[in-house]
């Protein structure tokens, strides 16, 4: 299976551009914070579909879907910090991208578990 005829790493692949943007207007201080956290975070999610993809079972590209919505738990909770700490304003559009990768990643999981 090739990862990047994958719907749900093209809109993981999104997300990280998106989240790229948004972090590059964050305060100067928050460069080895808040914004490393969030790409770190955001990069990691398309980055284990990809790797989930290229492995040889099923259950093993379950487990990095896995990971993949544990990075993107994270990210989320690192947006609501930058919201709080008023980097950022609220943004529906953004909340709704990344709330399709989770239902993307989860349609994805709960099909290979049928499998």
């Amino acid at each position: 299976m090739n990862h990047k005829d994958l719907d749900v790493w093209k809109k993981s692949m999104d997300l990280v551009e998106i989240f790229y943007k948004l972090t590059s207007a964050f305060p100067e201080e928050e460069k080895f914070g808040l914004i490393n956290q969030m790409r770190r975070a955001v990069v990691s999610i398309p980055s284990n579909v990809a790797e989930g993809a290229a492995r040889k079972s099923n259950k093993e590209f379950i487990q990095f879907l896995h990971v993949a919505l544990g990075s993107l738990a994270e990210l989320e909770t690192q947006y609501l910090i930058a919201v709080r700490l008023k980097y950022i304003i609220e943004n529906k559009e953004i909340e709704n991208k990344s709330n399709e990768v989770k239902r993307m990643l989860l349609g994805m999981r709960n099909y290979l578990q049928k499998k």
